[in-house]
């Protein structure tokens, strides 16, 4: 089976959100910068006569001696530029690549040079005495700060150089904490692409459906689902995923999800919906080897039989009312390709009987791949099965079902699973 999974919404519970991830990623790397400032500082001087420019020594606020490397041109700068230096030390009147002539702003030029050479780093521009207004564009163009050739002294330029260091951290952690958001506010309008609330008005059924993202996910999967109710009645569901995890396979799960239910509400059902959904993902994928799987289900108005067409994806469960009945797995003789595998597939309706009380369990891979030991086999459908059955022997209907399956299935596997795990529940109560 291929690599299934979805994400949360509205009625759907979502464990996790990618927000969080986002935010403690962030915090992790800033403690790891805070900490990277025990170690000496290590400047990098760009200045045509060194000589002249700075005292003997430097020493931070522990004490320590301050490294202090020189470099006559731009050239040099990039050889010694390497990841132990904190801060740079410019000379504004040092020539611009091209350019022998430091007026006309080349100084500034010479600036934007070196912010492109060294993005992460630190730097403090170095101007003639008296020309406040030279160091303080260059502060606007991107320098941490300014100082006078001629009025340097020990203390004053340790001080600047450990403020700018500080000042360069501080606004590249601020930096990374809004990207976050703006990741985290596109990630969250792709989610209720890929899980919408289902349009359900006027059915009989109950809907639930829970979410939890994997460890090795990233931000975002290519997982989906959905459930809508057509004017004849019929309840119409589905849960599939696009292979790959990302914001491309994000896209193009939204795509899909988009495109069933466009396609359900025009009537369309079956081998017909899935072969023009299989159209749809070979003109938008970004590579021929991306596939999707799905599992879809129309459900009779009177709620007492059900299509079914598996393309690749596990058949769902069946749930009937009593504890002596046990659930089972749908037929899946018929389970046709994942999409996107084979030109001109065929994906067979195979028709069920659901009875008058029931429950059908929709579920990606995420809840049977899980181990049930650490290093031990996978749980697989039959220990699915065997799980389900018990929990609903406990008491456990509908969210709570959902929410326990879930949470077991992440303590057998004895850490944080690699997939992410989705499942809809539908239920019919006569």
């Amino acid at each position: 089976m291929p690599v299934p999974v979805p994400r949360q919404r509205a009625v759907p519970a979502a464990e996790c959100g990618p927000a969080q991830v986002s935010a403690v990623a962030l915090t992790e790397e800033a403690h790891r910068d805070t900490a990277a400032l025990g170690a000496a500082l290590t400047v990098l001087l760009v200045e045509d006569d060194p000589s002249g420019a700075l005292v003997p020594e430097l020493r931070d606020s522990a004490g320590r001696p301050i490294r202090v490397r020189t470099a006559r041109n731009l050239t040099e700068a990039g050889r010694l530029l390497t990841p132990d230096v904190n801060c740079i030390l410019l000379d504004l009147a040092l020539p611009a690549a091209g350019c022998a002539d430091p007026g006309d702003g080349a100084e500034l030029a010479v600036l934007r040079q070196v912010l492109e050479l060294a993005p992460r780093h630190a730097v403090i521009a170095l101007t003639a005495s008296g020309d406040a207004e030279r160091g303080a564009e260059a502060v606007r163009v991107g320098a941490q700060d300014y100082l006078f050739r001629d009025e340097l002294d020990s203390r004053l330029l340790s001080r600047a150089i450990r403020y700018a260091v500080e000042r360069k951290r501080s606004d590249t952690a601020e930096r990374r904490l809004a990207e976050g958001r703006l990741r985290a506010q596109e990630n969250r309008r792709l989610e209720r692409g890929l899980l919408p609330t289902p349009l359900l008005e006027g059915a009989s059924l109950r809907f639930a459906a829970r979410y939890r993202p994997g460890r090795s996910r990233a931000l975002l999967g290519g997982d989906f689902y959905d459930a809508v109710r057509t004017p004849d009645g019929t309840v119409h569901a589905m849960i599939g995923d696009v292979c790959g995890h990302g914001p491309d396979e994000a896209a193009l799960g939204v795509e899909l999800r988009i495109a069933w239910r466009a396609l359900t509400l025009a009537g369309l059902c079956g081998d017909e919906l899935l072969g023009t959904l299989q159209e749809v993902l070979e003109h938008e994928r970004s590579d021929e080897e991306i596939f999707a799987t799905l599992c879809t289900v129309d459900i009779a108005p009177d709620g007492r039989r059900a299509g079914l067409c598996l393309a690749g994806h596990p058949a769902p469960l069946l749930i009937r009312p009593g504890a002596a009945q046990a659930p089972r797995l749908l037929p899946f003789d018929n389970n046709g390709p994942a999409l996107g595998l084979l030109p001109g597939a065929r994906w067979p309706r195979t028709q069920v009987e659901l009875g008058a009380e029931w429950s059908l369990m929709l579920y990606t891979d995420g809840l049977i791949e899980g181990r049930t030991s650490p290093g031990g086999p996978r749980l697989g459908q039959d220990g699915m099965v065997d799980m389900i059955h018990r929990q609903l022997s406990e008491g456990l209907r509908g969210e709570e079902l959902l929410r326990a399956a879930v949470s077991e299935v992440r303590h057998l596997n004895g850490d944080e699973l690699t997939d992410d795990v989705a499942v809809v529940l539908l239920d019919r109560v006569a």
